[in-house]
């Protein structure tokens, strides 16, 4: 364990396997169940820094993928680190690039030593690996790094499943050599690459697809290697909702109970909160800026889609139980005008709206465990949501 990095459970439900808990990094806090919002290219689309503190964000993630390839990794180390260069002095999590490389499926070829790939940018060709992925974060600094895998398609077969997740477990013992190389003698990350955060943890990625003994064998390997933190991968990918959480439900408790749990690319609000139940601590999704870009907004009623007429002359708030910047101050009918409009406002407010009701969601959802009331706040933000609009 990072002696830098700790995670303390501060209380549990006793109905579920829901818990609330602290991470401290190298820059802050993170009280949890904590949700990230998704900064891909060191920007979280449509909002400034301000926005996302002034909302509750006390935890951002950035992308490991796009940065190395724009601006770069080493012109952001120059530049004194990634939380230097976006001007963001909260806690970093970057991702490993595994599952952007997965999806460039035409892209790429794969070998047990990386993933060969071309730039969706300009068509150049690259070498991503388990030692390049956490030179990559060791670069830009982000306070958890995530061990390079490879996300297993959707359908697999067993055998695929099997061989997919044997893979990812061996990339995670490169990677964690990688990384202690790097913090503890250290081996250069590359030409003019200085360490600029000492402090990083490395979480380690759960595999197996829907195949519930696979799941357990990769995440007895996972524990074997030691990791700081343990992250479900592989969902939210094509699968059946009960799927995922037949897979969440049976591997998040077997996760150790001393280090935080993560779900990634996961998911609905109603997601969320069916993960906490489970035992889950971190999530991360792009569907609050992406849905809001689309129109589409996320209330304590359910979704609302802004571009439906019946919204055109209507005075009320986006939601009226929300306190968000937005909701506090501009209608229904003003956010439709602008997004009808194109106007680029329009994409702003929704955004800021989409990703305040996921952070003050999670925080009601860390109050009610601490009071012992989380199952009761389950059932009432359950049926708000099933209630839809009127």
């Amino acid at each position: 364990m990072n002696p830098q990095f700790s995670f303390e459970r501060i209380a549990s439900d006793n109905i579920t396997s829901a818990r609330a808990g602290r991470i401290t990094t190298a820059h802050g806090t993170i009280n949890t169940p904590a949700f990230m919002p998704v900064g891909t290219q060191g920007s979280v689309k449509a909002l400034t820094q301000e926005m996302l503190e002034r909302a509750g964000a006390s935890i951002i993630l950035g992308n490991t993928y796009h940065l190395y390839l724009r601006p770069g990794h080493t012109t952001i180390n120059q530049l004194g680190g990634l939380h230097r260069f976006i001007s963001w002095e909260r806690p970093i999590l970057t991702d490993s690039g595994g599952f952007q490389v997965f999806s460039l499926t035409s892209l790429r070829k794969m070998t047990e030593e990386g993933v060969e790939f071309q730039s969706h940018i300009n068509g150049s060709t690259h070498f991503l690996s388990p030692e390049k992925s956490m030179e990559i974060q060791a670069a830009l600094g982000s306070d958890i790094v995530m061990a390079f895998d490879e996300c297993t398609p959707f359908p697999a077969t067993r055998e695929e499943a099997r061989a997919s997740l044997e893979l990812t477990g061996r990339w995670a013992r490169r990677s964690k050599q990688r990384m202690s190389e790097l913090h503890n003698e250290p081996v250069p990350a590359g030409p003019g690459i200085t360490i600029v955060n000492p402090a990083q943890a490395l979480f380690g990625i759960n595999q197996g697809s829907t195949f519930l003994d696979l799941r357990e064998q990769s995440l007895e390997g996972l524990i074997e290697i030691g990791f700081d933190g343990y992250a479900i991968g592989g969902l939210s990918v094509g699968e059946e909702k009960a799927a995922m959480f037949e897979v969440v439900s049976h591997i998040a408790p077997r996760m150790p109970e001393d280090r935080p749990r993560y779900l990634m690319g996961v998911g609905t609000p109603e997601d969320l909160v069916e993960a906490v139940a489970l035992g889950v601590d971190m999530f991360d999704c792009v569907m609050p800026t992406r849905n809001a870009r689309n129109g589409q907004l996320f209330t304590s009623r359910g979704k609302l889609n802004i571009k439906n007429s019946r919204y055109k002359d209507d005075p009320q708030p986006l939601d009226d139980a929300c306190r968000c910047e937005v909701c506090r101050r501009y209608s229904r009918a003003y956010v439709r005008h602008l997004y009808m409009s194109g106007e680029i406002l329009g994409s702003v407010l929704t955004s800021l709206h989409n990703i305040s009701f996921y952070l003050d969601t999670m925080k009601v959802i860390r109050q009610s465990i601490e009071l012992g009331t989380f199952s009761e706040f389950r059932n009432s933000f359950l049926s708000g949501l099933a209630r839809g609009q009127d």
